[in-house]
């Protein structure tokens, strides 16, 4: 077994024992420290907590579904933080949505980006309703060749489960992307279900919640990456500190 290093993880959403995905995490913890050796204090954050709580002092920042967030603002401040800091990021269902959505607000300008759960009247509705549906539904998804997310899952066709009935308004992709982000997973339509960000340490959204795959014995790929992505940031916040005494 490697070496067992601790890492710092805030845990970004408003904690309920309604939402699957957050009764799933102590066990996922739980399973990431015995059987591969990464150790993790996790914290929860409630998004109205953000404000706050020093972010910039974690070594992960992981935002979970359970939308719609006591605060919007609060989300979106956690995402900024990750993702200016390079602090290792995964955002899941309601994180990837609201990754987006801060990315098209304070990287492309696009002021007014908006989500239709929250905001259904608003003209510039970047998260909107998904044409079917995938609460409780697991679907195929397509990663491109040579992207983190291929090397992470080790496949380019996958099957993964969703409790989620939002996603990106197809029309920003374009513009989304010219401002660096990477989409690198799609349905078997072509419907964006992953993007990433190439020069961020780790910085991975998903619109499926890799936390729901298997009964928790074993995590998924994806979240055993943020993992050790985690405990490789702790180790060099370590060595940094060690080389400046």
């Amino acid at each position: 077994m490697s070496e067992t290093r601790t890492a710092r993880v805030a845990l970004v959403g408003d904690r309920s024992p309604h939402v699957r995905s957050h009764t799933r995490v102590p066990r996922l913890i739980e399973t990431l420290r015995a059987r591969d050796g990464l150790a993790l204090d996790a914290y929860w954050v409630a998004t109205d907590d953000v404000p706050d709580t020093r972010i910039e002092g974690f070594d992960g920042v992981w935002v979970l579904p359970g939308t719609p967030y006591r605060s919007e603002e609060g989300a979106l401040a956690a995402l900024r933080t990750a993702r200016e800091r390079g602090i290792p990021l995964l955002g899941t269902c309601g994180g990837f949505q609201h990754a987006l959505l801060e990315y098209a607000r304070h990287v492309c300008g696009i002021a007014s980006a908006s989500n239709a759960e929250t905001t259904p009247d608003a003209e510039q509705q970047l998260v909107v309703p998904l044409a079917c549906s995938l609460i409780g539904h697991e679907g195929v998804v397509l990663v491109e060749p040579g992207s983190m997310a291929e090397r992470i899952l080790g496949t380019e066709r996958s099957v993964e489960r969703y409790h989620c009935a939002y996603g990106l308004n197809a029309s920003y992709a374009d513009t989304l992307r010219a401002h660096g982000l990477r989409f690198t997973g799609y349905d078997d339509e072509g419907e964006i279900r992953v993007a990433e960000l190439p020069e961020h340490p780790f910085y991975l959204v998903t619109l499926f919640q890799p936390e729901l795959a298997g009964d928790g014995d074993q995590c998924h790929p994806i979240v055993r990456a943020f993992a050790a992505a985690a405990v490789a940031h702790a180790a060099r916040a370590a060595s940094a500190v060690m080389g400046a005494t």
